[in-house]
Parts: C-alpha cells; sequence; structure tokens
C-alpha cells in the first residue's frame, strides 16, 4: 500500500477515514432517537449506542499514529470495522426478529423494526477495512468506494420503501426518495462494469448533487411535519414521528461517491 500523501487535500485514504469517524459518531444521536420510541426496552438496544459513542475515539487515536506507526493505524481500523460488521448484521436480526420472523410475509417486513437501518454500521465497517487493505492510489480503490456508495442507495432504496409504504404513500412526494435512489444505483454502477469517460464522470456527480438536494428536501419535510405533530412536546413527534436523520443519508452518500469519483477521475488524468 501506498504511504499516505502530505497534504491532507490529497489524501483520499484520510477523507474516507475521517467519513468513517463521523458517520459512526452520528449515529449516535440517530440510534439515541430511534430506540427511544420504547426507551430501550430491549438491553441489547444499547450495544450500538455505546459502540457509537466510543468507537469514534478509537479510530481517531489510530489516526494520529497512521504515518508514524501504520500498523496500529491498521489494527484498530481492522478491530472496529469487524466490530461494526458484527453490530450490523446482529441488529438486522434483531429487527427482523420483531416481526418479520413470525409472519414471514411483506407486511410484517414493512412494519417491523427498521431492518436496514443496522446496515450502516457493517456498510462503515467494511469501509475502513478496505482502506486498509487496498491502495488508495489505485483505480480498484475508487472502484470500491463507488462500489460502497452504491450499496449505501440500495438500502436507502430499501428503507425509503418500506418506510413510506407504511401510509401508502399517502402523499406522491414520498416516491421521490424512492426514485432518486434508484437512478444513483443505474448510474454509479456503470463504472464498476466498465470504462466510462470523464463526462459520464461529471454527470454521476451531477446526479449525487441532485440526489443530495432530495435528502436535504426530505429533511425539511420531515422537521416541518414533527414541529406541526400531534404532541405538545416537541422531542415526542421527533421520537415518534418521521425519522428527522433519514433523508440526510442521501447527502451523505454523496460525499462518499464525490470521493470515489474524484479519485476515479484523477487516476484517468493521470493515465492519458
Amino acid at each position: 500500500m501506498a504511504a499516505p500523501n502530505e497534504s491532507w487535500w490529497n489524501d483520499p485514504e484520510l477523507w474516507v477515514e475521517a467519513f468513517a469517524i463521523l458517520n459512526i459518531g452520528f449515529l449516535t444521536f440517530d440510534i439515541y432517537l430511534a430506540h427511544s420510541v420504547n426507551q430501550f426496552r430491549n438491553h441489547a438496544e444499547y450495544i450500538p449506542f455505546f459502540f457509537s459513542a466510543t468507537a469514534p475515539w478509537i479510530l481517531i487515536l489510530a489516526l494520529t499514529q497512521r504515518k508514524r506507526r501504520r500498523v496500529l493505524w491498521q489494527i484498530l481500523g481492522h478491530v472496529v470495522g469487524w466490530s461494526a460488521i458484527v453490530v450490523g448484521l446482529t441488529g438486522v436480526i434483531l429487527h427482523l426478529e420483531s416481526s418479520f420472523f413470525y409472519e414471514r410475509t411483506i407486511r410484517s417486513l414493512t412494519y417491523s423494526a427498521p431492518f436496514a437501518a443496522p446496515l450502516a454500521y457493517a456498510g462503515l465497517g467494511f469501509l475502513l477495512i478496505m482502506n486498509r487493505m487496498v491502495d488508495s492510489e489505485s483505480v480498484e480503490w475508487a472502484q470500491w468506494i463507488l462500489l460502497f456508495t452504491m450499496g449505501g442507495f440500495v438500502g436507502n432504496f430499501v428503507f425509503s420503501l418500506a418506510d413510506h409504504a407504511e401510509n401508502g404513500f399517502f402523499f406522491h412526494l414520498e416516491w421521490v426518495p424512492v426514485d432518486a435512489s434508484a437512478l444513483a444505483i443505474g448510474i454509479l454502477c456503470v463504472p464498476l462494469l466498465m470504462p466510462v469517460s470523464r463526462s459520464f464522470i461529471d454527470m454521476s456527480a451531477a446526479v449525487l448533487v441532485l440526489d443530495a438536494s432530495v435528502g436535504l428536501w426530505g429533511f425539511v419535510l420531515h422537521t416541518m411535519g414533527n414541529l406541526q405533530g400531534p404532541s405538545i412536546h416537541a422531542f415526542d413527534n421527533f421520537i415518534y414521528g418521521a425519522p428527522p436523520m433519514a433523508p440526510l443519508l442521501f447527502p451523505n452518500l454523496m460525499v462518499l461517491g464525490i470521493i470515489g469519483l474524484w479519485q476515479l477521475r484523477n487516476k484517468q488524468s493521470q493515465e492519458c
């Protein structure tokens, strides 16, 4: 693996590391809101909460050693990465067990706990591991980033579809995040299957920016709906109402996708 670049703005490996740290830390607030619905009735629900609160500090410690003691950076990253994968996959099983495993129907899948949500941990875990096993200066690294981004949009597609199906897509605008996720999936799979031109890379980046605007728009709509909710306590409306953080996955995935597209574009420029 190539040594880290001296300049942070020319160090995609560092960008991805910072992305993972911020996302795992941000999940602390998301988990708190989601599991406050039943007031953490199952003690296992505290596991992702405490994991999200502690793992970023371990990764920050590892990041300080990335250049001087790179082996330590790799080891700590693998520990956090594999732990995140275990937490994520276990969470999927526990969420499905809340309803789906008893009835095994599409309806029970829709109304069970959001089964796709814990996959965020698994995705971030694989991202950390990949960042330590693949040379960040290679085209393969950029393609891995795009693969993880596409996987995130697949999860977002399923999450948007299942979440909005609870009210039968009462508002037609609720189809927008489903369509936006599908568009991103279709665009991002192309660079993984064949060589693409610079213009296609730029178009892909534009699509990701458009998707990010959809997410920000959704965040505003969810927040406004919760502020006008039935309870006089705003916090209760945010817990039991529309998930305010869910639409922010769009701009979040845009950042990761832009990193992959930027590196892919740079590699193509060097080859020309």
